[in-house]
């Protein structure tokens, strides 16, 4: 395997949203701020009631063009995932535009939602390396249309030109000016909905968190209760001549005129509040207002001198208000936090993976954090996954609980690069009102990826019936694919 250690940009993957368990055969080597229903129904590519998963492999090799690209969709049940109800989705499948060609990375970002509003999920898929025309790696986004027999043909909505290619590889799809239609934000555009099959989306414009700053990871959701989705961007500066890089978050609040003008968010003391590489949004107190949950798993966040408080890495909350992001209510949690399992060591990436979603049913959103570079006994980043628990007074240490592929119950082994944990998805998809757990592993199979399934309980994800899946398992291209390296929002 490869001994590279987990970056930033290793994650140009997939996306989930998934089934409560996992019918048909499977492997155990083979490899928002919305509530956990809503983001079931969001995610019915097929309109029968039960959320599907699409995963994407962007590394995977298509048409014998490395790295090509493509997406894997199971399709839910009453039972959960059923993997022989299934498609793999490609720039070489019929209706789907493109071609697929070497390092095109189709898959290197995805998101969900009703664009078309005819009641079908569709997915809206990046292609970060796609060149057109003359222009090399200008990347397009493409939807693939959701309907009655499930996901088939596509529109590109948005293409790269020179010197303004298109960064697809955090896509957030949201209602941003209240109007009743969906609209997709990318780290540098907004597409605004209404969406047709026919045109794409009824206008595309520029986004900027801050002109400064290259953005990490884009969230949205509603912080202040107002009935308008806001957009939230971690951001960083890189430094010049020998300055720290510096980590930062930008808020966009949705209003009926669009956005605002972003602001840096700042302490009361005027310093900046961290960013971080790794974004989600929910409830975690359960005050109508969405939190956003920032996790910060690079020791120091980057700067020069890493902070002995990070080492490791930490999850942060910034509590959401009629105002926005209140930056005088926060709380960090790390694996030194009483009740979470495991100890901060450097390099550790706690943080990793945020995802935000309700998994025990008592009303309060729970939050997944990876720490893919996570030692198990001797074995080097064989990674983690911890699940820390919302309540009253916010997201505490109590109750988390953390799996890992040696913790009994869960398939396979840890094995060095495997990676677990470095993207993580909370969705409830059998409508129990608790979201399942669904952990990747892109390092597994010496990175051909894997994906872990832990089914949720009355006290949360258990590791009691876990089942893992991969390309093997779906039929879809398996060498070197990278398969389970995001999920989908």
């Amino acid at each position: 395997m490869s001994k590279r250690r987990l970056r930033p940009r290793l994650g140009l993957v997939a996306a989930l949203a998934v089934a409560g368990a996992v019918v048909g055969p499977v492997s155990a080597h083979a490899a928002g701020t919305q509530s956990a229903g809503a983001q079931s129904v969001r995610a019915d590519f097929n309109g029968d009631g039960y959320a599907d998963l699409a995963v994407a492999a962007s590394w995977g090799k298509v048409g014998g063009h490395a790295r090509a690209g493509y997406v894997s969709v199971v399709y839910g049940s009453r039972k959960g995932l059923d993997t022989s109800h299934r498609q793999v989705i490609s720039q070489n499948t019929a209706g789907i535009p493109g071609t697929a060609e070497t390092q095109d990375f189709f898959g290197s970002g995805l998101a969900l939602g009703d664009l078309d509003g005819d009641g079908y999920a569709d997915l809206v898929v990046g292609a970060g390396g796609e060149d057109v025309g003359a222009v090399q790696n200008a990347g397009t986004l493409t939807v693939v249309w959701g309907g009655k027999s499930g996901l088939s043909g596509g529109k590109v909505v948005a293409t790269g030109v020179a010197g303004d290619r298109v960064d697809p590889s955090h896509p957030a799809v949201g209602d941003f000016d209240g109007d009743g239609h969906l609209d997709v934000a990318m780290t540098t555009r907004l597409l605004k909905g209404p969406f047709t099959r026919t045109t794409g989306a009824a206008h595309s414009g520029g986004l900027s968190f801050d002109l400064d700053y290259a953005t990490d990871d884009v969230a949205a959701g509603d912080v202040d209760h107002d009935g308008i989705t806001d957009l939230v961007g971690l951001v960083h500066y890189d430094g010049e001549d020998g300055e720290p890089e510096l980590y930062s978050v930008s808020y966009l609040h949705g209003t009926k005129q669009g956005f605002d003008a972003p602001v840096i968010l700042k302490k009361a003391d005027g310093s900046r509040v961290p960013g971080g590489s790794s974004l989600g949004i929910g409830d975690v107190n359960k005050d109508g207002y969405a939190d956003l949950v920032i996790g910060r798993p690079l020791d120091g966040s980057g700067e020069t001198q890493a902070d002995p408080d990070r080492i490791g890495g930490q999850v942060g909350v910034l509590y959401g208000s009629a105002a926005g992001p209140d930056t005088s209510r926060t709380t960090v949690i790390d694996q030194n936090t009483a009740g979470v399992p495991g100890t901060s060591e450097f390099g550790d990436g706690f943080g990793w993976g945020i995802s935000v979603a309700d998994v025990n049913g008592d009303g309060y959103a729970d939050v997944a954090a990876g720490s893919p570079n996570e030692g198990i006994g001797k074995v080097a980043s064989a990674g983690a996954v911890t699940v820390l628990r919302g309540g009253k007074g916010g997201l505490t240490g109590a109750g988390a609980v953390s799996f890992n592929q040696n913790t009994a119950g869960v398939p396979g082994t840890a094995e060095q690069n495997d990676f677990f944990g470095s993207h993580t998805a909370l969705v409830d998809t059998n409508n129990d009102g608790r979201a399942d757990l669904y952990v990747g592993a892109p390092g597994e199979n010496t990175f051909d990826g894997a994906a872990w399934a832990f089914r949720s309980t009355a006290v949360g994800p258990t590791a009691s019936g876990a089942v893992s899946f991969g390309p093997v398992a779906l039929g879809a291209p398996v060498a070197d694919a990278n398969f389970g390296d995001d999920f989908a929002r």
